[in-house]
């Protein structure tokens, strides 16, 4: 695995690398690195050339400052792991090379309701800060395909939104299954913060998906969705949201036809620690 610090420097290299007709995946983390990374890494694998990975934490999709001061830096480890999966190129910038101009907050993307809903709501300026950043990798690695987690669900309507926006079409977005641990617990870079209750408990947000999933019918659904944030609120979360949302443009549910395709999306708090997780379903 090569390792490139500089934008400059892995510019030539990926220019060279397209001359000779190589097909480019791309994989951009934060890092704190887990098996679900390491499958996105193994999909990118199977279907291109050559596959390239970055681990930049983002200051700028951080609405709360505490929560990028804790967020878990694992670089020697996640060097390993990318290394024993197979991963071609990895870009490891500073804050500096992914944002020489500073924070400017001139460029806005207009990503619609979509922003407005589920974490737009919750994180105002998140997806901002996403979009941000995801705009500047992908100008510097200008890949062929992009590989994301459905775990981040709404993440990836964001950017599946900004590539439209950006010009960038002809990219093709690979959106790949959660992976979850044994008790169902989506795995996330953020468990790494949990103490040992909170990580049984943790599990509790697969359950109040699986109480949907397994008892969901057509009609008005906000019942079932009190439900399931009851669930997670006697467990001791504070529930952000529990809601449904149709799986392909996030247009929030009410009354639900029994055919729809949908996905459940739950967000709340252990602690201070924050937990995403959803569930697509029919």
């Amino acid at each position: 695995m090569i390792l490139f610090k500089k934008t400059a420097d892995l510019d030539k290299w990926l220019d060279a690398q397209r001359k000779k007709a190589n097909i480019i995946g791309f994989v951009p983390t934060m890092g704190a690195l887990h098996p679900g990374h390491l499958s996105l890494i193994a999909a990118a694998k199977k279907c291109n050339d050559l596959v390239v990975s970055s681990i930049f934490v983002n200051p700028t999709q951080f609405n709360n400052p505490r929560d990028f001061e804790k967020y878990p830096i694992t670089i020697e480890k996640d060097i390993e792991m990318l290394e024993q999966a197979g991963c071609d190129i990895l870009f490891l910038p500073s804050v500096h090379e992914i944002y020489p101009d500073g924070f400017s907050t001139t460029k806005n993307y207009d990503l619609g309701f979509v922003e407005t809903i589920l974490d737009g709501k919750f994180r105002p300026g998140h997806f901002q800060g996403v979009c941000m950043v995801v705009h500047h990798l992908l100008d510097i690695v200008s890949p062929d395909n992009l590989y994301l987690g459905q775990k981040d669900y709404q993440q990836c309507i964001i950017i599946k939104k900004l590539i439209r926006i950006i010009g960038k079409s002809t990219i093709n977005i690979q959106i790949c299954p959660t992976l979850r641990e044994t008790d169902g617990l989506a795995m996330s870079s953020r468990n790494m913060r949990l103490n040992a209750k909170e990580r049984e408990t943790a599990v509790t947000i697969y359950h109040s998906l699986l109480f949907i999933k397994n008892n969901i019918s057509k009609g008005d659904v906000t019942a079932i969705k009190n439900k399931a944030k009851e669930i997670l609120d006697n467990a001791g979360f504070k529930t952000d949201y529990v809601e449904i949302a149709d799986a392909t443009d996030l247009t929030l549910v009410n009354e639900w036809d029994g055919q729809q395709k949908i996905v459940v999306l739950v967000a709340a708090f252990l602690n201070e620690i924050r937990l995403i997780d959803n569930m697509v379903l029919n």
